[in-house]
């Protein structure tokens, strides 16, 4: 760095580069690439800090100290900034300004100690204006937002390494309990609970088409002889009605509707209109834009974020974890003067829309998320700047402050009643129409709504047309309709980041990660847009609920939220707090007492969920399995039955399980008689999939003759086993041949021929001429593949592991191999990195597309086209892959070797 230069330094290359752009060259901006270091793990701690700090990294005895340590990425970054700071006569720490910025910008004070004045430069978009005003207006640090994160980090800390350790042992190894992750979990699985209990109630009702002249609107049978017909929401969740209303069965429904239908005319009765007004939503705070762009976009709120992360840094929109829906008055100006532009003078009211937040966190940002600068510009503008995502969710943003400051809306909504005398009973039926008078802010967005429930909400938006009481309408299409009441929809990632924000769980920052744990946990997956929990989640919950009540409350992680923010405003002292949500006191239990104090847990009981009187879910090492009684010897082993992968909790009703139990066994089908060595091949459906297996003939079993299947013969009692010999060893059975089947195969079609040449695999295909060195075609984890020697590669289809000749096998080698030097394999080359320096390239892998720069690879998430990654997302995706740090390598842990005694 030249000699009197301001180092800034803030998280992101990306940021970094549109910053210095506008500081100019008196600066020089680089970047931390996020946190430059984090609580150590136990093998990191030294020698002489284990007694302190080595349970936790953390000395609880000591003020709840915790112990830091560099990442290694950390290292290089922080020895590049220092070589800069030499040269400086001026710090600036310009991370965000919520709690990780400022506790980041405090790692690099820690770390850097620098000698040179240090200043707070903070902004909420990354323009030309605000960043000069920035350097401006600098400030101190905030050490009572340092003081929230790091007390946040440290309870993260405290609960998840002492509450994991229960469930691995009781539930599952790797299996994690946290904060808010459990929380979630948890209303994840109560939905899902609701869904098994509830009963379902139907009723009929009638619809027609009443006409006039040309005209014919939809009418729905409301009442007869005066009493109101039931609809969905008259039913509670056990099925049974609220209130007295008429419930017509089939043939009830049937009968009046002949009637009706017979009679052919009605006349209207009552007649009513209303004037209404909708009024715009307020601008997107972190997480209604997370709602709304997964309703509307179908982005999950991780990808919501991480797109939303890129508009912000190449400044595009406002900082975008905030929950204050506050306007600054350049945006309530720009956002008026637009509207006015495109839809006239009458699209704004005559006073300024204003939005007051609900939040007092001190961690947020004080305006809602918004198109940067004092005029914004429209997607249509910005579209050749942005990829794809980007564009969309910049649009959304747009529209939704564009909105935000136009017109109410008007309407009129019309309701007609019709009456009809069916036989000597009264039907009267019910329509209803909205007419907008005036579209207001509905010319620029409406927002999106989640999946309701039940018929209530269905919104009738049909034209009527000139009534009067007194008309006579013919009716024609009379139809009878069943119904039947459904349970509460599943949450999605939208309904669950708004009930989570509903109760207080978690922050505006965290919902995306919130999600995101759960779903790579395995402890949700997702069907379409819903989240299903499985069944390890049931274990998980269930066990926390038993024994850790007050951790999965939902009012006491609330409270933890509430606890946390008054830390960050200066009202509550970080170690006081600590020292009683760990030791406890006279008003809380505290979390040691609480784990020192668990007593039994019957991990049994805990994995097992009694599905009616039929059957035992039970969970265990290799998942979920229905466990049956025998009934012929209930002393005996109980069977065991496999349960789909795709059949959700509330899926398995008794009488699925019923189904399961009695299906015949679709595997243990003998396809015939290995010529080479007499055994049986037989076709099975396991766990893990269907498979061949070869098997010694049978001796105390009989090959059903009509299926073909193998059936298990029954023994006489022989009575009391004879016991078996102690220290006596059992001989292991050489274990049968197997062979998983491909893709394309099925057990109900796979012949014999083609079992055989399965068990045969791999297959070898010939020998290479030059080093004489086996070729051999064969099936594995990531698919079929070539090998000769050390050397492997892929092939295209699983049917060339059975047809590929010598040929056509060494031409596939005479290729370069993937990643080899030589011919580029890059689809796209960009500039250098400018961490590593070295050129980025995006490449196609086995597991996708993904970028590199020759030390650090990331892969390019899900749902994002490899076509539209730019330089700068290819950057970023280096950084973050890159704060990751390298993945955990797996380690198989022995039992110590037996010393033989020393000899005298």
């Amino acid at each position: 760095m030249a000699e009197g230069k301001k180092l800034v330094i803030v998280e992101s290359p990306t940021k970094m580069r549109s910053i210095q752009g506008y500081l100019g060259d008196g600066y020089e901006v680089l970047s931390s690439v996020g946190h430059i270091r984090d609580l150590a793990d136990k093998k990191d701690i030294p020698a002489d800090k284990k007694q302190a700090y080595g349970k936790y990294s953390i000395d609880i005895d000591n003020g709840f100290d915790p112990y830091y340590v560099e990442s290694e990425r950390g290292k290089k970054t922080v020895a590049e900034l220092k070589r800069a700071l030499k040269g400086a006569d001026e710090l600036l720490l310009a991370t965000d300004e919520d709690r990780e910025g400022e506790a980041i910008a405090w790692h690099l004070l820690e770390t850097l100690k620098p000698k040179v004045p240090v200043r707070r430069m903070v902004f909420h978009e990354i323009t030309k204006d605000a960043i000069r005003a920035a350097v401006d207006n600098t400030r101190e640090l905030d050490l009572a937002l340092v003081d929230a994160q790091e007390t946040r980090r440290i309870l993260d800390r405290l609960y998840g390494w002492d509450v994991s350790p229960v469930l691995w042992f009781k539930v599952q190894q790797g299996t994690s309990a946290g904060r808010v992750q459990s929380a979630a979990t948890r209303m994840v699985v109560e939905r899902e609970r609701e869904r098994m209990a509830f009963v379902s109630a139907s009723y009929w009702d009638i619809e027609t088409l009443a006409v006039k002249a040309s005209e014919s609107f939809s009418a729905r049978l409301a009442r007869v002889d005066g009493a109101a017909l039931a609809r969905g929401t008259d039913f509670d969740d056990a099925g049974v009605l609220k209130k007295a209303v008429l419930v017509l069965d089939e043939a009830e429904a049937k009968k009046l509707a002949e009637a009706i239908e017979t009679a052919g005319e009605a006349s209207v009765s009552a007649l009513e209109s209303k004037p209404g007004t909708r009024s715009p939503r307020a601008p997107f705070t972190t997480s209604t834009l997370q709602q709304e762009a997964g309703r509307k976009l179908s982005m999950s709120a991780k990808h919501a974020m991480s797109v939303a992360q890129r508009l912000y840094e190449k400044g595009f929109i406002t900082y975008m974890r905030t929950d204050s829906t506050a306007l600054s008055t350049q945006a309530v100006q720009a956002a008026r003067a637009q509207a006015v532009a495109m839809y006239g003078e009458k699209a704004v009211p005559l006073n300024p829309r204003t939005y007051a937040s609900k939040s007092k966190n001190a961690q947020e940002a004080h305006e809602a998320i918004r198109p940067s600068g004092e005029e914004f510009r429209t997607p249509a503008s910005v579209s050749g700047e942005l990829d794809r995502d980007e564009q969309r969710l910049y649009d959304l943003i747009w529209k939704r402050t564009m909105a935000s400051q136009m017109s109410d809306a008007k309407y009129e909504t019309t309701t007609v009643t019709l009456a009809v005398d069916a036989g000597g009973r009264r039907a009267e039926f019910t329509a209803s129409g909205t007419v907008y008078t005036f579209k207001g802010f509905l010319e620029a967005y409406e927002e999106g709504k989640d999946e309701k429930r039940g018929d209530a909400d269905k919104a009738d938006d049909q034209s009527l047309p000139a009534l009067a009481v007194g008309d006579s309408l013919r009716l024609k299409e009379v139809e009878p309709k069943g119904h039947a009441t459904s349970p509460k929809p599943r949450y999605t990632e939208a309904s669950l980041v708004k009930a989570l924000e509903e109760k207080g769980i978690g922050r505006p920052s965290t919902f995306a990660s919130i999600i995101d744990v759960i779903l790579n946990r395995g402890y949700v997956t997702k069907r379409g847009q819903a989240l299903i929990p499985s069944w390890l989640a049931f274990s998980v919950v269930r066990l926390l609920e038993q024994h850790f009540a007050d951790l999965v409350d939902y009012d006491f992680t609330a409270a933890l939220e509430d606890d946390l923010d008054a830390i960050a405003r200066g009202e509550q002292k970080r170690e006081d707090w600590l020292k009683e949500f760990y030791f406890g006191s006279d008003a809380q239990v505290g979390l040691r007492n609480i784990v020192e104090n668990l007593g039994e847990i019957d991990a049994r009981a805990l994995n097992s969920t009694p599905i009616g009187d039929v059957a035992t879910l039970r969970f265990g090492k290799y998942g979920p399995y229905l466990e049956v009684p025998n009934a012929e010897n209930p002393e005996g082993e109980p069977r065991r039955v496999n349960i789909p992968e795709d059949l959700a909790p509330d899926e398995l009703t008794p009488a699925k399980a019923k189904e399961l139990i009695d299906a015949p066994v679709a595997g243990d089908r003998v396809l015939g008689e290995n010529p080479a060595n007499g055994k049986l091949i037989v076709v099975k459906d396991g766990r893990f999939g269907p498979y061949v297996q070869e098997t010694d003939p049978p001796a105390d079993e009989e090959v059903d003759a009509s299926t073909g299947a193998l059936r298990q013969a029954q023994e006489p009692d022989s009575g009391t086993p004879a016991p078996k010999k102690r220290g006596a060893k059992k001989e292991a059975a050489p274990k049968p041949r197997t062979a998983s089947l491909f893709k394309s195969m099925s057990v109900d079609t796979i012949d014999l021929e083609t079992a055989l040449r399965l068990l045969d695999l791999p297959r070898v295909v010939g020998a290479d001429p030059e080093s004489g060195t086996e070729i051999t075609a064969q099936n594995g984890r990531y698919g079929p593949y070539l090998k000769k020697g050390t050397d492997s590669r892929t092939l295209q289809s699983e049917q060339q592991i059975f047809d590929i000749t010598l040929e056509e096998a060494l031409a596939v080698y005479a290729q370069p191999k993937y990643g080899a030097r030589g011919a580029s394999s890059a689809l796209k080359e960009f500039e250098n990195d400018p961490t590593s320096g070295k050129p980025i390239k995006l490449k196609d892998g086995r597991f996708g597309p993904y970028v590199t720069d020759g030390e650090t690879n990331a892969t390019i998430p899900r749902g994002e086209s490899a076509d539209e990654v730019t330089y700068e997302r290819a950057v970023q995706l280096l950084a973050d892959k890159r704060a990751k740090g390298p993945a955990p390598k797996r380690t198989t842990r022995r039992a110590p070797a037996k010393k033989s005694p020393a000899k005298k």
